[in-house]
């Protein structure tokens, strides 16, 4: 989609085409654009149909209300923060005294929406002209152009010092740029051929300019990749991993908030556990009668011991971030399981215990096992009219099967 191509859409034909598109089924594609195109110009069409598509695909993430309103770009859609992340985020702004903030690389405007909905002044910066068009777009969609300046342009080049905070969200995806001078699109112009980038240094921009223009700010926050190495995280920051009903979906580094603090925030809560210094690593010991899926936000903020602490619990291997214990607790940072069975690992043995207990619904979790869900389930072909949760794991140093189901602590 082009720049013209998304300005056709904003005219009324466009708009009222859009509409028309809502509930359209992806599968009748072709006979749709045949009919539409006996009324309407091909280009405008296409446009259309693209841009239904990922309205539909971004209901989960923005919720069908804002998402059938709003517009995108197909590496926008996918990038954006959720709604509910952002939400959170902005909260944390505001909690902080900020009243307005540069947000720069700002994509197709999520974050910018979030903290205009709170009554914070954005001024949101991308220098892609179509991604920023778009964050536009939806800035005026939404209600919100009068507390969102969209502006094209090098973020690097941008002066910040009216603003209160800074947030940026470097582009994370090899080839694609998040507004820096080097870039050659902006975050949210596609998926690069490159893939995503893990090396804090290969963001765009690089994480390093990203700090030093935090520090510029009175309070400041950087979404990063939720694998940055721990020491990469500068010690003047706070650093907080966030999931969304279990899901990882970022990390934060924040400036002006407390430094060294690090945080596991669960979604919806919000929940957050954090700490000012880390606990020494719980004592390992045999498999209890409970075992605690830690939720991956408390794994990529290494605060396990924490969760091991509040549950009196143990680990079952140095290397596994699998908490056991002997008594129920309650915590909303981990998963309870009740273990029937602790096995070494075995394919026939597995295979003849679930068709014992008639087990056709089978959840497979693995973690320090080679060995993948699908290719498990595949080969014990569960049947029955009962479930079981499975663990393929290390228990000691040894490859290792749990059985067991979830239960809960009220």
């Amino acid at each position: 989609m082009t720049p013209e191509d998304f300005a056709a859409l904003l005219t009324p034909e466009g708009r009222a085409l859009l509409d028309s598109l809502r509930d359209y089924d992806p599968a009748q594609e072709l006979a749709v654009a045949t009919r539409l195109r006996r009324e309407h110009p091909a280009p405008l069409v296409s446009a259309a149909l693209g841009q239904a598509r990922l309205r539909q695909r971004a209901a989960a993430k923005f919720g069908a209300e804002d998402a059938f309103r709003m517009y995108f770009t197909p590496g926008g859609a996918e990038m954006a923060t959720r709604a509910t992340v952002a939400s959170y985020r902005a909260q944390r702004f505001a909690a902080l005294g900020v009243r307005s903030v540069a947000d720069l690389c700002c994509g197709i405007g999520g974050d910018a929406l979030a903290l205009a909905r709170l009554g914070i002044r954005v001024l949101a910066v991308d220098r892609d002209p179509l991604t920023a068009a778009v964050a536009r777009a939806n800035a005026e969609a939404l209600g919100l152009a009068d507390l969102v300046e969209v502006r094209e342009a090098d973020v690097t080049t941008v002066d910040t010092a009216g603003y209160d905070a800074v947030f940026l969200d470097p582009a994370r995806r090899g080839g694609h740029g998040g507004g820096a001078a080097h870039s050659t699109s902006a975050r949210g112009g596609g998926r690069a051929a490159g893939g995503r980038v893990f090396d804090p240094e290969a963001y765009s921009p690089p994480l390093s300019w990203a700090v030093e223009a935090a520090r510029t700010a009175r309070c400041a926050a950087i979404k990063i990749a939720p694998g940055i190495p721990h020491e990469a995280v500068p010690e003047q920051a706070e650093a907080e991993w966030i999931s969304d009903h279990g899901d990882v979906k970022e990390a934060v580094l924040w400036f002006g908030a407390t430094p060294g603090t690090v945080r596991a925030t669960l979604l919806p809560g919000p929940r957050t556990l954090h700490t000012a210094g880390p606990l020494p690593d719980p004592e390992t010991g045999p498999v209890g009668r409970y075992l605690y899926e830690p939720d991956g936000a408390v794994i990529r903020a290494h605060l396990v011991a924490e969760v091991a602490e509040q549950l009196g619990g143990r680990l079952i291997d140095p290397t596994i971030a699998y908490v056991t214990a002997d008594e129920l607790r309650a915590t909303p940072y981990a998963t309870a399981y009740e273990i029937t069975d602790v096995l070494p690992f075995g394919l026939k043995k597995l295979k003849a215990l679930l068709r014992e207990r008639e087990v056709g619904i089978l959840t497979v979790k693995k973690r320090g096992s080679a060995i993948e869900p699908e290719e498990l389930r595949r080969k014990v072909k569960p049947q029955g009219r009962n479930a079981a949760t499975v663990f393929l794991t290390r228990v000691a140093g040894a490859p290792s099967m749990l059985i067991g189901s979830p239960v809960s602590a009220l």
